[in-house]
């Protein structure tokens, strides 16, 4: 009996989002802990139980309602060509990060990832690179940067979510291990419990309608603005 399975995605899409997600990727992400030091500090998380408990947290209330959700909307519109839409959605970033220290994240990201992608296509002036100039221009935040390059690819937005997600993962459980007394065991056992969440996250970001997206998360932006006067901190955020 012959079995339906789903088209495999080709070899070069594959590996560019690996590249995407890779924290190698020289965008800064490993500078950010996105709030994470700050509730170490002031918020009690002391065990490797209560840090992945922070992290699905912050999976499901920030990244899936918020940047995945727009990141699925992003690819559309560059595929489109509709970049009416695309300085909606980079606008939309840039008004609702909730702290200077995290829109400055999305920013300088969002400039990095940019000038990875002029790098990368600069010797090819009729392709991509008038659009990653027109980006530039903006300025970019790193959510949109981050789907302009997933765009190019054949990958669905799904799979698109799927590396966005495992990438911020790999930083926040990196950013972890830094900040407190975790082994990498233990890391990799939170990494584990974020990788199992990741794909019914990406299916709810993608399914998520432009009403329904939001940035609300009064603890993370408490947290954030404690962590901008924090005596000592590794972080940029």
């Amino acid at each position: 009996m012959r079995l339906d399975r789903p088209t495999p995605l080709p070899a070069a899409s594959f590996l560019q989002l690996m590249w995407l997600a890779s924290p190698a990727l020289p965008v800064g992400g490993f500078s950010y802990s996105e709030g994470l030091e700050s509730a170490i500090e002031n918020a009690g998380l002391a065990s490797e139980a209560a840090v992945g408990d922070w992290l699905l947290d912050q999976l499901h209330i920030t990244q899936t309602r918020g940047d995945m959700a727009l990141i699925a909307k992003a690819v559309g519109a560059w595929r489109r060509g509709d970049r009416a839409h695309v300085r909606e959605l980079n606008d939309w970033v840039l008004h609702t990060r909730e702290t200077s220290e995290l829109r400055l994240q999305a920013e300088q990201m969002g400039r990095s990832l940019t000038e990875w992608l002029r790098n990368q296509h600069q010797h090819d002036p009729g392709g991509l690179l008038p659009t990653v100039q027109w980006l530039a221009a903006l300025p970019p935040t790193y959510p949109v940067a981050f789907a302009l390059a997933a765009s190019i690819t054949q990958a669905p937005v799904r799979e698109v979510l799927l590396a966005y997600a495992f990438g911020w993962a790999e930083n926040m459980v990196q950013a972890a291990l830094k900040s407190m007394q975790l082994g990498q065991s233990a890391g990799q056992r939170i990494l584990a419990r974020l990788a199992d969440a990741i794909p019914p996250a990406a299916d709810h970001a993608a399914a998520l309608p432009d009403s329904e997206r939001q940035a609300f998360s009064p603890m993370l932006a408490i947290l954030s603005a404690r962590h901008e006067t924090q005596y000592s901190r590794l972080f940029r955020s």
